[in-house]
């Protein structure tokens, strides 16, 4: 069992590398794409164990100071896919489908896999833990309805179909999850999830591989409007971090939670676009969609970085001005017992007199 979860283990703390090696393999061996029929269930597997570590009461704690968590969600849900809307169609509109995939990749929901990196960095586990479980459940309604609201007229979207899958595969999961958890009063966060943990780690493995296919054809075809694309999605994906950092920063809010919203904001469930992409889109909307796994761990790392030097350097500057303020009272102090020594002497030699 130890060798299971270090297994798990493994895999979690790798992803920056499984991740590419991932895509790569599954554009090198298109034969895995047989497995595509296991994706849906196998998304719903990993939802399910993500969740076990919920609970209810994360979100009413969070409920009560909302406004991270409804800025999180209105930066991750309306404002970045808007934005990768607008540039996509200057810089990509002759081709829907690239546009298509820009798109579905920033209007998935939070990435579950969020939670670590803030746990990782100090975080606030109550935060986004509550942001994940409401983007994850309303996205059923959100995706299609974004989808139609930015590309209604370009692209054709079977938002009835979409809405009922993704219920069953991410919605009722994560409430599942979240609800077993609760009912065994967390038991099944410290004792279930262990276990399965490893078992959806390689369900990750597989579900990148098998989406990775989809985008064969044109990886190997290779041509400059692709490239191109490729760095828009991970400039772009940056850029998503620095929002959450500077939304946190803006609102003055502190180290903890500063961390949870720009991972929040910054990271998306790609499995899920990539699920969507390859059951109601042509084979070139996954492209986008599946070439963000390249970036999004190797960013995840950058900006754990940064945080924790923007840390060190607020630490120092905090510690500097307290050194100051306890230098500038200690000269006080001096002065005023030295002035009270100097009234003492005074008032000896008057009495003398």
């Amino acid at each position: 069992m130890d060798a299971w979860k270090r297994l798990g283990g493994f895999i979690g703390s790798h992803m920056a590398f499984v991740s590419p090696a991932c895509v790569v393999l599954g554009v090198l061996f298109p034969q895995i794409g047989v497995l595509k029929p296991l994706v849906v269930p196998l998304f719903a597997f990993m939802t399910f164990q993500s969740s076990l570590s919920n609970t209810f009461a994360n979100l009413g704690r969070t409920l009560r100071h909302p406004a991270p968590m409804l800025v999180s969600l209105l930066l991750a849900a309306v404002v970045m896919p808007a934005v990768a809307c607008a540039l996509a169609t200057v810089l990509f509109g002759a081709n829907p489908n690239l546009v298509c995939g820009i798109v579905l990749e920033y209007c998935v929901p939070v990435a579950v896999v969020s939670a670590m990196w803030t746990n990782m960095l100090g975080g606030d586990p109550a935060l986004s833990l509550a942001t994940i479980l409401v983007s994850t459940v309303a996205a059923p309604f959100t995706i299609p309805l974004t989808l139609h609201v930015l590309l209604g007229q370009t692209v054709e979207v079977d938002a009835a179909r979409m809405m009922g899958e993704m219920v069953v595969s991410i919605a009722l999961p994560a409430l599942a999850g979240t609800l077993a958890n609760d009912l065994t009063r967390g038991r099944a966060s410290r004792d279930l999830s262990p276990v399965i943990a490893p078992a959806a780690k390689l369900a990750l493995v597989a579900v990148i591989l098998t989406n990775s296919t989809g985008v064969a054809p044109y990886v190997r075809n290779l041509a400059p409007t692709l490239v191109a694309v490729a760095a828009f999605i991970g400039a772009f994906a940056a850029c998503g971090y620095a929002a959450g950092l500077l939304a946190a920063r803006a609102m003055r809010l502190p180290d903890d939670k500063l961390a949870s919203m720009t991972y929040l904001v910054g990271m998306r469930n790609i499995s899920a676009g990539a699920v969507l992409a390859g059951e109601y889109f042509p084979a070139e909307v996954m492209f986008p969609v599946v070439i963000g796994t390249l970036f999004q761990q190797v960013l995840a790392a950058g900006f754990g970085s940064l945080l924790r030097r923007l840390r060190r350097r607020e630490g120092g500057d905090a510690r500097g001005a307290r050194g100051l303020r306890d230098a500038r009272g200690s000269r006080g102090a001096r002065g005023a017992r030295g002035a009270r020594g100097l009234r003492g002497s005074r008032g000896s030699g008057g009495s003398l007199a």
